[in-house]
């Protein structure tokens, strides 16, 4: 139980990748905060949490509203004393061709996925740094380290979410936080099942392994960054796409 007594808040915990990330961590002794804009998935993932004998608040939020990340900080800590690990993973696509791209696909997507993360983290920090001890995993993408056609504003999002963990990283290394990113790559999720077939298949050719990723692959890189064991590891990109970026 490499979690024992720990907190952990996942954001867009309530399926997919998150979903995953907030079984895994639960498995290994961590209580659990499934914050989701679907409060009704969340308390479906909270009550799975439970079941593996762990405690669980589902809390539907708004990562991309201020006070509403605010209100999840303070809830956590209302209900369990603490806040050790944040896994910052919400986030949606809105993708199309840059010049038919809109300003509201631009303005949502960058709101949630990296606005998102600002106000998350604001509003766990100021608990870390009282702990003097704390871990904040953020999920990128490889998108955001190489680029891809049809998105730009996720790319954007996912590139600025690298710049933003290398420099929390740096003011909130002397106070004990580790903040890290994992960067996945190409992973069999629902967001990646909508895409046409010809699309998989030229993702496939580009990727050294010749397979997508799981979602549990990525959260077992999550759960070694939420653990003693990163201890001296803050401020990199880990990616986990099989070779697809190099």
């Amino acid at each position: 139980m490499k979690l024992k007594e720990k907190v952990a808040i996942v954001t867009g915990g309530a399926q997919g990748i998150g979903r995953a990330i907030a079984h895994l961590l639960a498995k290994n002794g961590a209580d659990i905060v499934i914050a989701d804009i679907n409060g009704k998935q969340a308390q479906t993932t909270a009550q799975e949490i439970e079941a593996l004998g762990q405690r669980s608040l589902a809390i539907q939020a708004d990562v991309s509203r201020f006070e509403e990340a605010e209100d999840l900080g303070k809830s956590t800590v209302d209900a369990f004393g603490r806040i050790d690990i944040l896994v910052n993973n919400a986030g949606i696509t809105r993708d199309g061709l840059f010049l038919k791209m809109k300003e509201e696909e631009w303005d949502s997507v960058i709101a949630i996925n990296l606005k998102g993360v600002f106000n998350c983290s604001k509003a766990v920090i100021r608990y870390m740094s009282k702990q003097k001890a704390g871990k904040i995993i953020n999920i990128a993408s490889v998108v955001g380290q190489m680029g891809n056609i049809g998105q730009a504003n996720y790319a954007a999002s996912k590139a600025g979410i690298i710049g933003f963990t290398k420099t929390l990283a740096r003011e909130f290394g002397s106070r004990g936080i580790n903040v890290n990113a994992v960067a996945p790559g190409f992973i069999d999720t629902e967001m990646t099942r909508s895409l046409p077939e010809k699309a998989k298949e030229e993702f496939l050719k580009n990727i050294p392994m010749g397979r997508m990723g799981t979602p549990d692959e990525v959260a077992e890189v999550v759960l070694f960054l939420s653990t003693d064991s990163s201890r001296y590891i803050t401020g990199q990109v880990i990616n986990v796409n099989g070779g697809l970026y190099m």
